[in-house]
């Protein structure tokens, strides 16, 4: 029995994963997602408000229309630019609760995007995620210290995407910047 059939078989059963994987054959980090995984279908997902509006900014077509396809399910208003430039000027006139920026982009870097929302006054307080495809812990760090808040490696899963987003939510269900 292959992998993602053992894992679809344990999603279908209401009984502990740890006693159906053999945990020999799998690394613990596996094991550790798929118990965080099969929890988190029991428990229900906490989102932000209904309408809330997120600036996806990729330059990959299918980056963005995925992201934005996992937010309309979910409730959230998706926009989407395909540069920082484009980026900058939607989050000016849609004034987004959420962004997920992406590092490596044509022109004008996610760095110096970053850099841009954090010094114009309608975008400052906005969260912004960033993401890359790039594992580079001197990537996350950069990042982090020049205003991101969260840091998303590619590719990710709706679980990662949505624990993430939960983890920026205060007590009203509104997307902040956690100090």
């Amino acid at each position: 029995m292959s992998f993602f059939s053992k894992v679809k078989s344990l999603l279908d059963k209401p009984s502990k994963i740890e006693d159906k994987l053999d945990i020999a054959d799998e690394s613990s980090e596996k094991v550790e997602l798929l118990k965080q995984g099969a929890e988190r279908r029991q428990n229900q997902r906490i989102n932000a408000k209904p309408g809330s509006r997120v600036l996806i900014i990729d330059d990959s077509k299918t980056i963005c229309t995925m992201l934005k396809k996992m937010m309309e399910q979910n409730h959230y208003k998706a926009y989407i630019a395909l540069s920082a430039e484009e980026g900058l000027k939607v989050a000016q006139s849609v004034q987004p609760n959420l962004i997920f920026l992406d590092i490596v982009l044509p022109e004008m870097d996610g760095f110096a995007a970053l850099r841009k929302l954090r010094k114009n006054p309608q975008t400052k307080d906005v969260p912004i995620m960033m993401m890359s495809g790039n594992h580079q812990a001197t990537e996350i760090f950069y990042a982090s210290r020049i205003g991101a808040d969260d840091f998303l490696k590619k590719p990710f899963s709706r679980f990662e995407l949505f624990f993430r987003i939960e983890k920026m939510l205060d007590e009203d269900l509104n997307l902040v910047r956690k100090p």
